[in-house]
This record gives C-alpha cells, structure tokens and sequence, in this order.
C-alpha cells in the first residue's frame, strides 16, 4: 500500500490512509536503487493488487469452500448460501471503509449489468447454474451479479492506489459509445452475425496508442493499456476456470464432466474489460500524467 503522500491520499479511503503511512513510515529511508529497491517496488505492487482484488478474492474462496465442504443436505441451499455470502462480504466492504461511497453507484452498475446479461445467456443456453434456492431470478442466483460487481471492485481500487495516468486516452464519449456496441454485440450476436473481431479491432484502433502510468511507492511505471486490459482478461478466464471446477456455473461442454473453459472466452472478457473500463471513467475521468520537473539550468 506504500507510496509517497500528495494531494490524492484524499482520494484513499480511511483505512487506505492509516495502512499508507504505515506503511510509509516503514519504508521511508530505504534505498531508493539497487537490488532491494527493485524487490520493495515488487512487493508493494503485488500487496496493492491483492488489497484491490480482495472483494473477488474474498468471493472465490466462498465459491470453493462451498464446493468443497458445504453439505448438500444442508436446509439452506448452497447458491441461497453464496448470495448471502456476497452480500456479507459487501456489507463489510463497506463498514470497514474498503470502498468509498462514490465508488459503490458504479459498483451497483456493474451489478445490474451483469444481472441483466446473466439473464438472457442462461436463457439462451450459454451456461447454466444448479436449480436450487430461492434467492434466484428465473434462472440466475443472485449471487451472480456480484462476481461482475468484484470485477468493478477490483477496477475503481486499482485506479486509485495505483494513481492511474494516461498518455494520449480517447475521448470518452466514443468509448462510451464502443462500451455501448460491445454489451449489445453479447446480446445481439444470438441473433445476428458476431461483430466481436470488429469490435476488438476497433478497442485496438482507439486505445493503441494509450500509455498507463501507475505508481508503485517510488516508482511510476509506463505500460501499454492494451496489454493491461489482456492481462486482466487472461487472469480473469483463471479465475472463470477455479468457478466452473468448483460449479459455480457450468458451460454445455462441462456438463458431463469438468474441462478447461474455452480460451476463446479470454476475448469475452477482454471486451467485458472495455466496458468496466468505460465505466470506471464515469466515477475517475481519465488524467494526464503530471508534468516532468524541468531541469535546473547550467
């Protein structure tokens, strides 16, 4: 959680805050190069990706302990116990100041969302959940929408520990309207001919050129956002595969018996990422990085 204090600690929230200069008062007076520098920089990064994946996180072990000790004689049913399960882990999320409430509206968005797609791909056969429980709509146990919503958590938590920049970001309003294509093609692709490779070639056309700058504690590092929004997407796909294993969900192909899903569905969550993405614009607008000092004369 490390980093050097400026004028976005406001944007931390409170517990963020008081594990930060902690954690800065730990750290200050280390070396700034060499060896140790680079595995301090390595720690903290992962220690900010794990506090930002801690809502999905806390969701996965809840889907595998119910795999693997829930009984299935239990009164209560096993998604009815997942729902209330998310549902706790939310509620903490937020009484432990974990999320801010400015976060939470585009956290509930991805909830709906998701809700909604949820609902038309069971319908549809694209994958199905177990027909027990009683906190279901139609086919979907609630729990569902908050596997998209852990999604959104991770995202609005990175942006802000991470003191997310972007060099040369596309103008928002065409994002919007590309996100908007990308959720109806998941819709209309039933129907219709699958636009996806338009689509990704169109994600490709407007972010490519697009630098992240993210701060670790000292260092602020520079990657294309093309190969972050897959990164996410392929760690996602792991997180699907652990899911279905455990039943939380199954494709038509896992019926008979559990198999690795589909790499193909990495570039449905690659395009799922482009719509996080946009929405997380609506609650962090894109920034610029900050100036380099200029050089002292001489």
């Amino acid at each position: 959680m490390a980093r050097e204090t400026g004028g976005r600690d406001a944007e931390l929230t409170r517990l963020e805050r008081a594990i930060d200069r902690a954690a800065h008062r730990l750290l200050a007076g280390r070396p700034a190069r060499g060896p140790r520098a680079f595995l301090i920089e390595c720690a903290v990064f992962l220690l900010k990706q794990a506090w930002a994946c801690v809502f999905g996180a806390l969701l996965l072990l809840a889907i595998l302990a119910a795999r693997l000790w829930y009984p299935d004689d239990a009164p209560l049913a096993r998604n009815d116990a997942l729902t209330l399960a998310a549902i706790l882990i939310q509620c903490g999320m937020l009484a432990f100041r974990l999320e801010s409430g400015r976060e939470l509206w585009v956290i509930v968005l991805f909830h709906l969302t998701g809700t909604a797609m949820e609902l038309f791909k069971t319908d549809a056969g694209s994958w199905s959940y177990a027909a027990d429980g009683v906190l279901r709509i139609g086919g979907v146990p609630l729990f569902s929408g908050f596997m998209y919503a852990a999604v959104g958590s991770y995202m609005v938590r990175v942006h802000r520990l991470h003191e997310l920049r972007f060099a040369r970001y596309p103008r928002v309003w065409a994002t919007t309207i590309l996100a908007a294509l990308i959720y109806a093609n998941f819709f209309t692709h039933h129907f219709i001919v699958d636009l996806r490779w338009i689509l990704l070639a169109l994600v490709a056309l407007l972010w490519w050129r697009t630098v992240m700058h993210f701060r670790v504690w000292r260092a602020t590092l520079r990657v294309p956002v093309l190969l972050v929004f897959a990164g996410v997407a392929l760690v996602i796909w792991v997180a699907e595969n652990i899911g279905t294993w455990a039943g939380a969900w199954l494709y038509p192909d896992q019926e008979a018996g559990w198999v690795l899903v589909s790499p193909q569905k990495i570039t449905a969550w690659f395009l799922l990422m482009i719509i996080s993405v946009v929405m997380v614009t609506w609650v962090y607008p894109p920034r610029a990085p900050d100036p380099a000092p200029a050089r002292p004369a001489g």
